[in-house]
């Protein structure tokens, strides 16, 4: 399997300086990133370390839950997958993941909404990425 790679340059101080994430293996974009705009409520065109966990969850999930789904002999027709990474204080001091909520929903044909809402559950757990975030609470809310 290949290794994926992206870069941040970044100037200044935490909360002065500022700086770009590319995405180098893809060569999809560059992106600004500033402490500021990732602590605020509103990201006025930057992104954040947790939207881009955020980005590779809901993939990896969607990635995952439609394998287990045609394992399972169901057929997607779509998924629709958010994943909401919350980021808060830690008590020894700076910051941490809170939680990270998956939503998802979707249209699949072949299999009952228990064999669905299994193969939500079973993904949740076993999809790479929420492997790698074992140490944040995972909560999965499903619209089967």
């Amino acid at each position: 399997m290949p290794t994926r790679t992206s870069r941040t340059a970044w100037k200044g101080s935490l909360e002065e300086g500022s700086g770009q994430v590319e995405m180098s293996s893809s060569e999809i974009g560059t992106f600004d990133v500033s402490f500021p705009k990732r602590a605020s409520d509103k990201a006025d065109g930057t992104t954040s370390p947790e939207e881009l966990i955020a980005a590779a969850h809901s993939s990896c999930y969607a990635m995952q839950f439609s394998a287990l789904l045609g394992e399972a002999g169901g057929t997607v027709n779509s998924l629709d997958v958010t994943a909401d990474v919350s980021m808060g204080p830690e008590q020894s001091g700076g910051f941490k993941l809170t939680g990270i909520v998956l939503n998802v929903s979707g249209d699949v044909d072949g299999i009952d909404g228990d064999a669905i809402r299994k193969a939500a559950e079973q993904a949740k757990d076993t999809c790479p990425v929420s492997k790698a975030l074992s140490g944040v609470e995972i909560t999965l809310k499903t619209d089967f």
